[in-house]
């Protein structure tokens, strides 16, 4: 055993071991000789040099077009295996080029974004679809965006009153049809209620509470604030408007404030029908919900608002009443009812003077003063949305209205399980 050992390492090994590197030079010569073709797909394309005033269809930012290509690369087995869309991309030049250019991509625009590969050396030639390059003057505009009402449930405890503003603007640079195309669609953001936590909220709660507020305002981080154009990015676009460090999304605690005011009952009688249905011929029947006061029906009960702040119910509680359209729907004979407020024009104006003098709600003191009336306003016209009716036992006032005999009736239907936890 010792005997063969000596004779295949230590006999005539000097040929042996030239032999040996001989062997792994002609390995290393010929495995880097070797020529493959490999197609790679979604290859970013980058124009430089572009003239001033200028810029390229579907061009982001960051001078990448939105549109990638496929190439097809033929050169070194080895390096071509390892390539990736992420290690290099295609570099044109648009200096001294016309408007309209069709691409001729050469070995000489593949540019290495992977400094241990070395690309220049590896690939011999490279096949690619044709490549129309269009330039346009850049244009810069502002794009409007709605702010849409949201998605999802408010966290338990409390209930969405508003989202304030209502719109942005976007401004924006990139082709001049492009920029046109969008300043005449509205683009959208919705956010949705479901992602804001109850901690949160509660946060925000106590200290409006400190200010003897009973809007609780969630500031819309700045990370929802912004919007996907494929046409000019491939990535989000910061809103970049001044308001959008005011954009909100307004809730209130689910609370019912005490009433403590009678509703007057009014009867509207359509013209199309006053030969059959009109003051003379029908009446408003006495029940336990409707007493006759001076002559005025009022609903007496002892009812609970909902969907508003105290300031609110305090200016209106006094001038509400239930409309009743004397229409019947159905062979029921049921008529339908509403809410409503009297002269809400000058009830928004007291409401809206009296926030105008406060000063201890920081928040809407900075404001300036036309954004902050607007702020106001809006916010006092979801109240008059929002605002519903409880019973004491907190179930929903839903009387209903009949007409038999010429006669209204207004009763309360028998309530299962209708109590609503606040």
């Amino acid at each position: 055993m010792k005997s063969l050992l000596f004779k295949l390492f230590v006999v005539h090994w000097p040929r042996k071991l030239l032999a040996l590197l001989l062997s792994a030079v002609i390995w290393f010569v010929v495995s880097h000789s070797l020529t493959a073709t490999r197609t790679i797909n979604n290859i970013p394309v980058r124009i430089i040099n572009i003239p001033e005033g200028k810029t390229v269809e579907g061009l982001q930012p960051n001078n990448k077009l939105t549109k990638r290509i496929n190439v097809t690369l033929v050169g070194n087995k080895i390096i071509l295996e390892e390539l990736t869309p992420y290690d290099f991309e295609i570099v044109l030049d648009a200096r001294g080029r016309p408007d309209e250019w069709l691409s001729t991509i050469a070995t000489k625009n593949i540019v290495s974004l992977n400094p241990e590969i070395d690309i220049s050396s590896g690939v011999k030639r490279i096949y690619h679809p044709n490549l129309l390059i269009r330039m346009t003057s850049v244009a810069t505009d502002k794009i409007p965006v709605i702010i849409t009402q949201p998605i999802g449930e408010a966290p338990r405890g409390y209930q969405f009153l508003d989202v304030w503003p209502y719109r942005l603007y976007l401004t924006v640079t990139g082709p001049e049809a492009v920029v046109r195309q969008l300043k005449m669609k509205e683009q959208r953001i919705t956010f949705n209620l479901s992602d804001i936590s109850k901690a949160q909220l509660d946060a925000l709660s106590e200290r409006a509470e400190e200010k003897n507020a009973d809007v609780v305002s969630y500031f819309v981080p700045d990370q929802w604030k912004q919007l996907l154009i494929s046409s000019l990015s491939e990535h989000p676009i910061n809103i970049n408007d001044p308001q959008a460090k005011l954009l909100r999304i307004d809730f209130i605690p689910c609370q019912s404030f005490p009433l403590d005011a009678s509703i007057p009952i009014a009867l509207y009688f359509p013209l199309n029908t006053s030969q059959s249905l009109n003051p003379v011929d029908v009446t408003l029947a006495p029940s336990t919900l409707v007493s006759d006061v001076q002559g005025i029906p009022l609903i007496t009960s002892s009812l609970y608002a909902n969907g508003i702040d105290r300031l609110f119910l305090e200016i209106v509680r006094n001038r509400m009443q239930i409309m009743i359209d004397v229409a019947p729907s159905g062979e029921n004979k049921e008529l339908d009812w509403s809410l409503q407020f009297i002269n809400p024009r000058l009830l928004e104006d007291v409401y809206v003077n009296a926030l105008m003098s406060d000063t201890s709600d920081a928040d809407i003191r900075l404001m300036k003063p036309l954004l902050r009336e607007e702020y106001l306003r809006n916010r006092f016209r979801s109240y008059m949305n929002n605002l519903q009716l409880f019973n004491s036992d907190q179930t929903p006032f839903r009387p209903t209205v009949e007409l038999k005999n010429q006669r209204i009736l207004i009763h309360e239907p028998i309530r299962i399980n209708e109590k609503i936890d606040f």
